[in-house]
């Protein structure tokens, strides 16, 4: 006899984000049912080290938490992303002043070095609201996979092999985009004057 297993689907996320309004612990356990492994993902990228990617992801879901409300995000999984991405950095930073950590962040920023020229400020630089509207200008210039190729490769610290596998590519094919898209992106911002 055979049993049928009734699934739940993940609920939406306005559904979710009214969870976090009526200050019903459950936003959390639905958050993680439904962007863990991507939180996951953003850290371990980041850090290359699971215990810390574990830390991390806990650490989101308690910003998320002190965050709504008041704050109502108009894109749920962005704004999730957006904290995961921060909360890793931070402690990127904290354990690079102590040791060296292996890192795809550091593979990535290297990778955009041509076009910023204070190594030790680059994820300051990257923050600069100036340079953010140049790049969001920039973005829309690009394919849709163009632009999935610059997002996950430089704002999710997603390995070149990782971004291939996804798009049914080769990990050749996609280098070859990321050269393509850099140089692009150094002569958009050496014409829009952008100082970094």
């Amino acid at each position: 006899m055979q049993i049928a297993m009734e699934t739940r689907a993940s609920l939406s996320d306005e559904e979710i984000i009214e969870l976090y309004f009526q200050r019903n612990e459950s936003a959390i356990s639905e958050t993680d049912k439904k962007y863990g492994e991507l939180v996951f993902r953003i850290a371990y990228n980041i850090l290359n080290d699971k215990s810390d990617s574990e830390e991390c992801q806990n650490d989101t879901y308690l910003d998320v938490w002190k965050a709504i409300p008041p704050t109502r995000p108009r894109v749920f999984g962005a704004f999730i992303a957006k904290i995961a991405r921060r909360i890793s950095i931070d402690l990127y930073r904290h354990k690079a002043r102590k040791r060296s950590v292996p890192s795809e962040l550091v593979s990535s920023i290297d990778e955009l070095e041509f076009c910023l020229t204070d190594r030790e400020n680059v994820l300051e630089s990257i923050e600069i609201k100036e340079l953010a509207r140049a790049l969001n200008t920039f973005l829309k210039t690009l394919s849709q996979k163009q632009q999935y190729i610059f997002i996950s490769r430089f704002y999710f610290s997603y390995s070149v092999e990782q971004i291939a596998r996804e798009m049914g590519s080769t990990p050749s094919s996609v280098y070859k985009a990321l050269e393509k898209i850099k140089r692009a992106l150094g002569e958009y911002l050496k014409k829009k004057g952008v100082d970094v």
